[in-house]
């Protein structure tokens, strides 16, 4: 026989692929739940990627060259799991039993951190996709930062595989359009075309030409007729690999169920486990050598074992030039060991300006000079908006902008796509070596939201940069005015949602921002400008760190606690003032970060809430839902829990009740309610 890596198909091929079908089937059936047919389909197209293509070290899953592998039908996971598991990555047969079940490695859809191997959590169709753009991005920038000639220490291809539903996603067009705009050589992507959905053939929603819509993104595109073709496979996927200046899209044809006697090209093939006498039919319509569950031939599986091993021999090929690299210019390796790491530059926080001068200002401006005062420091934050990027101040200085041919730059032009710039920034992250910021209007954070769940899901170190956060943008209406954004943010488990009230607590955002390493931070900036705070009388800034903090004390025993964030913290200080000045004493609490400061010991919560003080009102532009648990019940929630209007911010503040003097009356009942 031809060995799998030359020649064409042969018994042990066949063997091999089918292990694949055959533990899908078995696992799906065992758990009674799962998506069965997918892999059996896709099981050739696994096989030639795993043994012929892909670079990669079971026994070292995160080598930094490796290529990265993207499954964006992530409810296809068996694929993926029989693959990583006959390959040889810390994966067992038990595991692939424990199918669904709780506590396995082996979960519904792929989970990032989750199980060795798995490169991104997938699942939300279109996701994966976006996901892999911003790997090949990634790609992209170290090899433009960090290669030299002869020294090529980054050089790693990115692949997906999509479904139907992924190319209906809007994502998969935004993320796509950008990915051919950039001609991004190194990113692989395979349309598994089979014709079916959840609810039966495709022609029922999707008659797109696939082909036509690549090719006017610029990509690159073949078709593999069959997808059981391993040559066809093997020569579609070689070929793609030499066409590096643009990305490739493989379609293949396949069948979802192959093997399966009466549901193969069925929708019954999908989304559900096939039945005991289907799985025995489609075993012996594939000659399978036994009917018993989970069986796995050791010929097939030493094959697959070999396969793996000789990514060692890849791996350490690479370690050998990065020595190399290393004698020859031992500060570009520092470099760049530093950053795959994710290791801080060093004493980087002394880069952090000091605004306490600069005067009233909007808090997306005191975040640009924020920015572009970090950028020198920390070569490794990059990013940019969607299309926004003179309102979101997130330009930097002194760099150009990232364009095809010109990766080493780090201004990003995401374009009007907020979706795919979340899917893209998580890529970028997800791969290392970069610091992804991404910015628009807080309001368009919804067109995002999947991907900055996503974000906190994976633990993913992205910065949101959300300007325009309240009525106090002004005209534009109540289309561009948030009301309900930052209570969905903060909804999101994970996810720090960080509304600065001036200059000094933007600087202190940024610190925890680019500090934070257990999952994304949002921060929410103001169009209109805010006064700069005196913190000579009031508490510095840092407190921000802890969520929310006593930002001016009262003058006496407590009587009354004001709570507010961002631009309305200065309303709080203002109907301090009036309180005291008729004596009732009141603490203001500035409170940035609701999810930081419910994370504080119970202590510190009580030092600045103190349990005893009931009458407590809170001041936010916007819905007042998130408040109750801050209040408690006595207390008062000011804001909005309608939409805004067209006119001047100061009319919008005034005509909605967002005054000093309504603090100061909310107080007052608040006090004598209590």
């Amino acid at each position: 026989m031809t060995d799998v890596a030359t020649g064409p198909r042969t018994d042990l091929d066949l063997l091999c692929i089918n292990t694949v079908r055959t533990l899908a089937m078995d696992a799906v059936q065992q758990a009674d739940s799962g998506h069965p047919g997918t892999p059996m389909a896709l099981a050739p197209l696994a096989y030639v990627l795993w043994t012929r293509h892909l670079a990669y070290d079971p026994a070292h899953p995160d080598w930094a060259d490796r290529d990265r592998f993207v499954l964006s039908c992530g409810h296809a996971s068996m694929l993926l799991y029989a693959a990583l598991y006959l390959s040889g990555y810390d994966l067992t047969l038990d595991d692939i039993k424990k199918f669904r079940q709780w506590g396995s490695k082996t979960p519904g859809h792929p989970e990032y951190g989750h199980t060795p191997g798995v490169e991104t959590t997938t699942g939300p169709l279109g996701q994966g996709t976006g996901n892999a753009v911003g790997m090949a991005i990634a790609e992209a920038i170290l090899a433009s930062l960090f290669n030299r000639p002869g020294h090529d220490v980054v050089n790693h291809f990115t692949y997906f595989i999509a479904s139907d539903g992924d190319l209906m996603e809007g994502i998969s067009h935004e993320a796509c359009s950008l990915a051919g705009h950039l001609k991004l050589g190194k990113l692989i992507g395979i349309y598994d075309d089979n014709h079916i959905t959840i609810e039966g053939d495709t022609n029922l929603a999707f008659s797109d030409d696939t082909a036509r819509r690549f090719e006017s993104y610029g990509w690159h595109v073949q078709r593999v007729a069959d997808g059981n073709d391993l040559n066809a496979l093997d020569q579609a996927i070689t070929a793609a690999k030499k066409t590096l200046d643009r990305p490739s899209l493989i379609i293949v044809r396949t069948h979802i169920g192959y093997g399966a006697p009466t549901k193969q090209d069925s929708a019954e093939a999908h989304g559900a486990a096939l039945g005991v006498e289907e799985v025995k039919g489609a075993k012996q319509n594939l000659g399978w050598p036994s009917r018993e569950p989970f069986h796995v031939p050791a010929e097939a599986l030493d094959r697959w074992r070999k396969a793996g091993a000789r990514g060692r021999e890849a791996r350490e090929s690479w370690e050998t030039r990065v020595a190399s690299y290393r004698k020859a210019f031992p500060e570009a390796a520092a470099e760049l060991e530093r950053r795959l790491a994710g290791a801080l530059p060093a004493n980087w926080e002394q880069a952090l300006p000091n605004l306490s001068g600069d005067g009233a200002q909007a808090t997306r401006a005191a975040s640009g000079k924020v920015l572009n005062a970090l950028a020198p420091r920390v070569p490794e934050l990059i990013g940019g908006s969607a299309d926004l990027a003179g309102s979101n101040n997130t330009l930097l200085k002194g760099t150009g902008d990232f364009s095809a041919g010109h990766y080493s730059e780090r201004n990003f032009h995401f374009g009007v796509r907020e979706h795919g710039m979340g899917a893209v920034m998580n890529g970028i992250a997800l791969h290392r070596g970069c610091i992804p910021y991404g910015g628009t209007f807080l309001i368009f954070s919804d067109y995002m939201r999947p991907a900055i769940r996503l974000a906190a899901l994976c633990k993913l170190g992205t910065i949101y940069v959300f300007t325009h956060d309240s009525i106090g943008l002004g005209e534009d209406g109540p289309t561009h005015q948030p009301i309900e954004q930052l209570a969905a943010l903060r909804a999101i488990p994970g996810l720090i949602v960080l509304r600065p009230a001036d200059a000094g607590e933007v600087v202190e955002a940024w610190r925890l921002a680019i500090n934070h390493r257990g999952g994304p931070v949002a921060l929410a900036l103001t169009r209109q400008k805010v006064a700069a705070l005196d913190r000579r009388a009031l508490a510095p800034a840092s407190g921000l760190s802890r969520g929310g903090y006593v930002l001016a004390e009262a003058k006496g025993a407590t009587k009354v606690i004001l709570i507010a964030t961002g631009s309305e913290v200065e309303l709080a200080l203002a109907a301090r003032d009036q309180l005291q000045a008729s004596g009732v004493p009141t603490r203001v609490v500035s409170m940035p970060s609701l999810e930081l400061f419910a994370a504080q010991p119970h202590a510190y919560r009580d030092q600045v809430l103190s349990p005893s003080v009931h009458a407590r009102v809170s001041v936010e532009a916007g819905a007042t839902q998130c408040w109750q648990g801050i209040i408690g019940d006595r207390g008062r929630a000011l804001g909005l829990d309608h939409f805004g209007a067209s006119a001047p911010y100061q009319t919008l503040y005034q005509e909605f009740g967002l005054t000093v003097e309504k603090v100061v009356e909310a107080a007052k009942q608040v006090l004598a309610d209590v």
